[in-house]
């Protein structure tokens, strides 16, 4: 398939309305695309997506007797339309067909319609919006839009999670991974009142990497192959140091300290936004977390962002929120039952919140949200420090293009500043930025897939106040 230049010049231009120049002049570079024959977008839309879209058939399939118990004949017909939607949508994606208007008439409807006539504007000749002519972002997105569209047209299977089997594996096969990272949570928690400040940096500094390498259990990498954690990655810290390309924990803790303010009776009110990415292991190493920041005084309130909608697999929505504190509670384990019911009580006190706005679903650039969704943004404002957790949020903070190696993170954000930020990702897309004169380099040569083999991980720091 060859590349037509003038073609994926103007797909990378699609947010210059909207995002600051993020490259030389004011054309950022292009997107990420399977157009590329070869790359790790092509061979994820070539294989990886059609892959995925089977073992949402096979999930149907296997709940047909459940759909029989609970809707009778109504629910048989619902799964062999939503199985044939699917098989549908494999057959155009496998051929490179045009890419159609979602029909469901859901919250987001208009909004994915609208982004597509974007798309069609940019395309050379008049040529269709298609799987492997346009962004990967953007065409990874619509298939999981397209898989909730099978649903949604077919009550009463409407709530249907086809990936809830995936991610409830992934907890209970970390079991081991869990109550070690709990145990360690509760003896921190009972001697936090003796800790020096610099006991506090250590311990945040140990359970903010427990939290980025527990981003390495990501269901859609590895097309929903088991991918749980089975050992404790508190032991490892330091050997895993060395795999860290960006560290820019301290910036986060000094952001940290820097937002404490008190208040009546010396209450901290540092607010901290998790936009979340795994459900399983890591949503426990992502709650772990933020207990410790409430505990140790480092943050009075914690907004928790996932999606309203089963994606990518093994993405965090409400219900498998809901579902892991729950699990936790019910444990069989002293400290992993005690974390449980400590966060249960967080969220009953407002202590900690859970939200999902409909633009974690779009297959927007961040730098878009302050005008596609004013309201997230404005609200987002109002944080001391959001941590983006994964892959994908990583992709969507740098817009899934092509940058130079060496391109300031600060850069790739294209303006994209709502407060001070941090992006804790494990490396498993062809994108990576903010890394120093050579490094590349040396990784390309040591270990060519370090970029999309999970192996290495980044700790990016940007905030609206740094120096550009």
């Amino acid at each position: 398939m060859r590349v037509n230049d003038t073609d994926l010049l103007k797909i990378s231009c699609l947010s210059c309305l909207h995002c600051k120049d993020g490259g030389r002049g004011n054309v950022p570079p292009l997107s990420l695309s399977a157009k590329f024959e070869g790359s790790f977008a092509y061979l994820t839309v070539r294989d990886r997506l059609p892959t995925i879209l089977t073992k949402v058939v096979d999930s149907l399939h296997r709940n047909k007797d459940n759909f029989f118990k609970e809707y009778g004949k109504e629910g048989i017909q619902a799964e062999k339309r939503a199985i044939s939607f699917l098989s549908k949508l494999r057959n155009e994606l496998q051929t490179d067909k045009p890419v159609l208007l979602l029909t469901d008439n859901a919250e987001d409807t208009e909004a994915w319609n609208e982004y597509m006539g974007r798309q069609q504007d940019l395309m050379e000749d008049g040529q269709p919006v298609s799987w492997f002519k346009s962004p990967w972002l953007y065409m990874e997105c619509y298939m999981y839009r397209r898989i909730q569209e099978a649903l949604y047209m077919n009550p009463p299977m409407d709530n249907f999670d086809g990936f809830k089997e995936g991610k409830m594996q992934s907890f209970f096969e970390s079991q081991q991974a869990i109550k070690s990272v709990c145990t360690y949570l509760q003896d921190l928690i009972t001697n936090m009142e003796n800790m020096t400040e610099l006991q506090l940096r250590e311990n945040f500094l140990k359970l903010l990497q427990v939290s980025l390498w527990g981003n390495k259990c990501d269901l859609s990498i590895s097309a929903g192959q088991d991918n749980s954690q089975r050992s404790s990655p508190i032991d490892s810290l330091s050997d895993l140091q060395r795999f860290i390309l960006v560290d820019d924990s301290n910036m986060v803790w000094s952001t940290l300290i820097a937002a404490q303010g008190s208040g009546t009776a010396g209450k901290k009110h540092a607010r901290v936004d998790i936009v979340l990415d795994n459900a399983g292991f890591e949503l426990v190493t992502d709650l772990v977390l933020a207990d410790f920041l409430v505990s140790a005084g480092l943050a009075k309130q914690i907004r928790f962002h996932g999606k309203s909608m089963p994606w990518f697999l093994s993405d965090v929505t409400k219900q498998d929120f809901e579902w892991t504190i729950m699990q936790t509670m019910a444990a069989n384990h002293k400290w992993m039952s005690a974390s449980g019911v400590q966060w249960k009580h967080f969220m009953k006190d407002g202590t900690w919140s859970y939200h999902d706005h409909p633009f974690w679903t779009m297959p927007h650039e961040f730098c878009d949200m302050a005008l596609d969704a004013a309201d997230l943004y404005g609200n987002l404002q109002g944080s001391d420090l959001i941590l983006f957790k994964g892959d994908l949020n990583y992709r969507k903070l740098t817009g899934d293009r092509k940058w130079d190696h060496t391109v300031l993170f600060d850069r790739a954000l294209r303006g994209f500043q709502p407060a001070p930020l941090c992006s804790l990702r494990t490396l498993k897309a062809d994108v990576q930025v903010g890394l120093q004169p050579g490094q590349a380099e040396k990784l390309n040569s040591q270990d060519p897939h370090w970029m999309t083999n999970g192996k290495y991980a980044v700790v990016q720091f940007s905030s609206p106040q740094r120096e550009r």
